[in-house]
């Protein structure tokens, strides 16, 4: 099918408004739990969900994701629920200039082109053959329970978004999703249409027509005013998250060696001053990206079950496993045995 418009982005790793990771830890507190277990080895604080120039990165947002399937115990339908919650108006001036374009189609585009201000991190391709379009979404590097939930939260969350702009509910004719189904998975009632489970991918089809239909807030000045916003935008985030990214591809390199500031600072020929200050800049420090790629790195270790406690210490760095050991609890609140324990699964995410 020719490709009609896709997200202009390779990977779901940038940074996002905190927003997201917020309506994450409401669902939690709605279910009992408290946000500090929910927030829990994120590096992210309640007051920083609040803060309107706080970026997350989307790294944090999984670990949440992660702390709220395993103290909800993986409940099914998780997604869909929380995805409902997803509107046009959480975007910002992305939201707004998808709902002032002057078709379906054109928003989409829009929505294609600055894919980096969105919440997502299902990967969207739209398709379009005859009288059918295709709604393709891929989900790179994730599996199991998490890519579940985020395919389900992300899938019905452009749905929202999608019916916000056209000021209706979007009608489906096909949903297939790349991953078994669950008896207990909640009815769809949202898309009007029963789904297919063990698909080779997630996708969903619906009239083409729709792409080229008027849309109620069109205004054509408007938007290209929101378009040129939009592209500041990205490329501010952009310049804040290079030497984020930067630090990640060192300390994911799992060879033994202890990930020390000025070990990575002098890897990327920059002082540790310098290094500390412009992790600050992108609200972010060494210890944080530390945290959030040593837990990443040792639950994927982990729960192969080939490697021992001690072992997966030697690999992260670690001089003794106790250090490993008391780590690992402070990121994950249990400790390496226990989690290799009660682990049901395999919830991988490569760096």
């Amino acid at each position: 099918m020719p490709v009609f418009a896709a997200a202009e982005v390779p990977h779901w790793d940038f940074p996002r408004n905190p927003a997201s990771v917020g309506l994450l830890v409401d669902c939690g507190v709605e279910h009992g739990l408290s946000p500090d277990d929910l927030l829990e080895g994120s590096g992210l604080t309640e007051p920083d969900l609040a803060n309107g120039e706080r970026m997350v990165g989307a790294r944090q947002e999984l670990v949440v994701v992660g702390n709220l399937l395993r103290l909800l115990d993986n409940p099914p339908g998780l997604g869909l629920s929380i995805g409902a919650k997803y509107h046009a108006s959480m975007l910002g001036i992305f939201g707004f200039a998808c709902l002032t374009s002057p078709t379906l189609g054109d928003a989409v585009r829009v929505a294609a082109r600055y894919f980096e201000l969105s919440f997502a991190f299902c990967l969207p391709t739209i398709e379009v053959s005859g009288s059918t379009a295709s709604l393709k979404l891929a989900l790179p590097d994730i599996s199991g329970p998490v890519a579940e939930f985020l395919t389900l939260r992300d899938l019905t969350s452009m749905a929202m978004v999608m019916s916000d702009i056209v000021g209706t509910q979007l009608p489906l004719e096909t949903l297939s999703f790349g991953f078994p189904a669950r008896e207990s998975l909640p009815e769809f009632e949202l898309f009007d249409v029963t789904p297919q489970y063990g698909a080779p991918q997630t996708s969903a089809t619906f009239s083409a027509d729709l792409l080229a239909l008027p849309l109620p807030q069109a205004s054509p000045m408007t938007v290209a005013m929101c378009e040129a916003q939009c592209e500041e935008l990205v490329m501010r985030r952009r310049s804040r998250s290079g030497v984020a990214r930067l630090v990640r591809e060192q300390l994911v390199k799992i060879d033994g060696s202890q990930h020390t500031i000025g070990r990575v600072a002098r890897a990327l020929t920059m002082s540790e001053r310098t290094l500390r200050r412009r992790l600050d800049e992108e609200n972010t420090s060494f210890r944080q990206l530390t945290d959030e790629v040593h837990r990443t790195l040792a639950e994927e270790l982990l729960v192969t079950g080939a490697l021992s406690v001690d072992d997966v210490a030697v690999r992260l760095g670690y001089a003794e496993a106790s250090s490993f050991i008391n780590a690992f609890k402070r990121w994950t609140g249990t400790t390496p045995a226990r989690f290799m324990r009660e682990t049901d699964g395999p919830v991988r995410t490569r760096l």
